[in-house]
């Protein structure tokens, strides 16, 4: 691909932008508008790739993907991230308005400034450094640059990055490595990556008894102190010792009910949910498997029935140790004068997907004010990880061989 002249993307102004479309998962509201434009205008060949279909919550959606490449050499550096975010919460608890991106004292506050549209816009402003800088020179970037950006990672995630990368797979579309600009920062800009993580498990658990009087058990079946026999079972159990680069697995019990707001009934059902965080010792398959036979010994026991139901959202991952993690802690050292830490600590991400693909990491915004009232970045941050990013950039495509 020929070199061309391009102008450079300002990562405040990018970020303001996207703040101020209120993209509440599942919604757009032209949040991938505003990236095919700006992305078009760098050269790149854009895809959207719409899918639908039933979430978790009982009724249909239709979301937003886009994949866009420039050049078809490789190797191919693709950025990750997402246009959705998660509500607002108490609107009156903000003391700046979640859509209108304003900036107080050099910091810009937001629903998306650190998860994630702040990561997406230095990524662009990123790329739009690399590509005048070569066009400067005359050159052209040694490889290909890609996005794939989704507008389902808040939510369910089901017709989302998983959905893109099973097309892009079908399709023999080829990704050496990706950069997911998730704020993986703990303290201070560019501390840790995450080079891995945990999968994650969910587990609806159900026993049916029989209702009736308390003075006449006899008559009735209590599920009660079945569920509560079985998740004493589980919980007793240890899963692991852990696994190189992650913690011991962890079951949690998230709830118990039994729906009864009455002193003088025995219930007819009880019901429990857990979630069950595992390192690679673990597939989501064998912890089912544990778990059902888990519950058919209980059965057995009690005579009671119970019904499990799964979802597994991510199997566990790790990045191992190479010339794309190399080349990235030493990129952000040599900008930031920190070397990030390789961590797999944290929930799950889209990285749980695109691992499928390539080699992937994550790298972003320092995390502590995601998902909270009055969200916000320092302007001053956006700019020094759009440094990093552009690092980043050089960094791999002169190690990462073509």
């Amino acid at each position: 691909m020929s070199a061309a002249s391009h102008s450079v993307i300002d990562p405040v102004e990018l970020t303001r932008d996207l703040i101020r479309i209120p993209s509440v998962t599942p919604a757009d509201e032209g949040a991938m508008d505003v990236l095919e434009r700006t992305l078009t205008g760098l050269g790149f060949t854009c895809r959207r790739m719409v899918f639908e279909g039933p979430t978790k919550v009982g009724h249909d959606a239709r979301i937003e993907n886009l994949y866009a490449r420039r050049g078809t050499a490789s190797p191919n550096l693709c950025f990750a991230g997402h246009t959705d975010v998660v509500p607002t919460g108490d609107l009156a608890a903000w003391t700046a308005a979640p859509f209108e991106g304003e900036t107080r004292d050099g910091i810009l506050y937001g629903r998306g400034a650190v998860d994630m549209k702040g990561g997406i816009a230095a990524w662009v402003a990123a790329v739009s450094r690399v590509l005048a800088a070569h066009s400067e020179n005359g050159t052209d970037v040694p490889g290909s640059l890609s996005f794939l950006i989704t507008g389902d990672e808040e939510g369910p995630a089901l017709h989302g990055t998983k959905r893109v990368v099973e097309a892009l797979a079908a399709e023999g579309e080829v990704i050496d490595a990706c950069v997911v600009g998730e704020p993986s920062s703990a303290n201070h800009l560019g501390d840790m990556i995450k080079v891995g993580r945990r999968g994650s498990l969910n587990t609806w658990i159900t026993v049916h008894g029989k209702q009736g009087h308390v003075a006449y058990p006899d008559r009735a079946a209590n599920p009660a102190p079945v569920v509560a026999k079985l998740l004493a079972r589980l919980d007793a159990h240890i899963l692991d010792e852990g696994y190189p680069e992650f913690p011991p697995s962890n079951l949690e019990i998230t709830t118990i009910d039994v729906g009864n707001p009455a002193t003088n009934i025995i219930p007819a059902e009880a019901k429990a949910r857990l979630n069950i965080r595992f390192n690679p010792t673990h597939t989501g398959d064998g912890l089912i498997d544990w778990l059902n036979r888990e519950a058919g010994l209980v059965q057995a026991e009690t005579g009671l029935r119970i019904e499990l139901t799964h979802m597994c959202s991510g199997e566990a991952f790790l990045t191992e140790p190479g010339a794309f993690v190399t080349a990235v802690q030493d990129a952000v050292e040599a900008t930031l004068g920190r070397r990030p830490e390789a961590s797999t600590t944290g929930g799950t991400s889209d990285a749980r997907f695109i691992r499928s693909l390539c080699p992937v990491l994550e790298l972003g915004l320092v995390g502590q004010t995601m998902h909270q009232i009055d969200e916000r970045v320092p302007e001053a941050e956006l700019r020094a990880l759009t440094d990093a990013y552009q690092a980043v950039i050089t960094t791999v495509f002169e190690r990462l061989p073509a």
